[in-house]
């Protein structure tokens, strides 16, 4: 968009030249906070009036929500909205186009030539563009941080105060609203939130790199080969005609986290959950295999759970924004899709990596045939094997051709202690 495409006369944007001359976008304070949620409260026309009649007086108390709001955009922001889209575009000095191209891809909905923004959203595109001028991120590359940080903290958001205002707020013993109470508990959390999302960030990113850093080559880098696996609750369907809303949303929660905990504490990554449905990986197929008969096993012994099937595949795996594509992980869906219920199904790829990696026999009846000379003296103690691969019939499967699916299970009861 250009400055004509604003919809401003020459006299407004001369107005807004002027204005723009005093941001002071070298001042760091409130960035990190105030450019991830500098639009929630703009995209309604309430709430844009709500700013300019209470904005500057925040403590004013007149009983309407719409104060409230902008009550608490100030305290997490930690600033003003003081300038337009394209007042803070010329303040970064980036085209009004590329500012609302970095917008958009952060999650934030176009608003006009509202003044809905504050230094914190000049300095932030600032920022983003200067990557791109110092040739160390490309437009579309420095779109699309924008975007996954976008995508990732505003799921983040949603839940923290949905699980807050449930979980930490109980209005009858205060005598307040909901409403009433959010700001000083937002006022409280604030600071400690901030700072453990960057330390855990800090945290995980140094874990990204290394598993980077590690690859064999530059290839592996972007397509790197790794285990892949869903764990999907059976019957699910049927459960959410029979539940309560409540009920089903506590289920899902229960197993999202104990997925979670066990793919994390197993050395694997919860790529996203779908509900009913959790998708993880792994750089090791007997970490994949840990954690698949993991899930079973708990899952299992949990009497308000359902059934689970988990299916893994193995092989080269395309990784954008945290998530996962390509031919392993649709075959991976479709294992799962097939299993029996409380069994994992993995590929022929994954079973023939177990044995390379030995983790399980290549051969069942060469194994067995060494566990017998074994026993009877005249052969070597055989190799202790964590799994067992049984093969199944083998079948087509939709979009993949035919498929060779292998039954994983625990070798001699091996594993199963925590």
């Amino acid at each position: 968009m250009t400055a004509d495409d604003s919809g401003a006369t020459p006299r407004d944007m001369d107005t807004e030249d002027d204005a723009v001359r005093d941001v002071p976008v070298d001042d760091p304070s409130g960035a990190e906070s105030g450019s991830a949620t500098h639009h929630a409260a703009a995209n309604s026309n309430a709430t844009t009036q709500g700013a300019d009649d209470g904005a500057g007086n925040p403590g004013a108390d007149n009983g309407d929500e719409n104060n409230i709001a902008v009550r608490l955009e100030q305290l997490i922001l930690g600033a003003d909205r003081r300038y337009t889209p394209f007042q803070a575009a010329r303040g970064a000095g980036v085209s009004m186009d590329l500012a609302a191209r970095f917008w958009r891809a952060m999650g934030f909905a176009d608003i006009g030539q509202v003044k809905a923004l504050t230094e914190a959203d000049v300095l932030a595109l600032r920022r983003l563009s200067g990557l791109v001028e110092a040739g160390l991120l490309s437009e579309a590359m420095a779109i699309q941080v924008a975007r996954s940080t976008g995508q990732t903290t505003a799921r983040l958001a949603d839940w923290q105060i949905d699980s807050f205002l449930e979980g930490l707020t109980e209005p009858q013993d205060s005598g307040l609203t909901r409403t009433e109470i959010t700001y000083p508990l937002v006022e409280l959390l604030l600071p400690e939130l901030e700072e453990f999302l960057v330390y855990v960030w800090r945290r995980q990113l140094a874990a990204a790199t290394g598993r980077v850093v590690r690859a064999q080559d530059d290839a592996e880098m972007v397509d790197r080969r790794l285990a892949v696996g869903f764990a999907d609750l059976v019957g699910f369907t049927r459960l959410t005609r029979r539940l309560e809303e409540e009920e089903l949303g506590e289920l899902v929660e229960a197993f999202e986290t104990t997925c979670s905990d066990l793919v994390a504490a197993h050395g694997g990554r919860l790529i996203k959950t779908l509900g009913d449905e959790v998708l993880f990986s792994a750089d090791d197929a007997g970490i994949a295999a840990e954690i698949g008969l993991r899930l079973i096993e708990t899952m299992t012994n949990d009497e308000t759970m359902p059934e689970l099937r988990v299916g893994i595949a193995f092989g080269t795996v395309t990784t954008r924004m945290g998530d996962v594509f390509g031919t392993t992980v649709n075959l991976a869906s479709r294992l799962t899709s097939i299993a029996p219920k409380d069994t994992v199904l993995v590929d022929e790829a994954f079973a023939e990596e177990l044995g390379r990696i030995g983790d399980a026999p290549v051969s069942e009846a060469d194994a067995a045939a060494a566990e017998k000379a074994a026993a009877e003296g005249t052969g070597e103690p055989p190799p202790s094997y964590r799994f067992a691969l049984q093969p199944m019939w083998q079948r087509p499967v939709r979009g993949l051709g035919v498929v060779e699916p292998w039954l994983l299970s625990r070798r001699n009861g091996q594993g199963t202690s925590d």
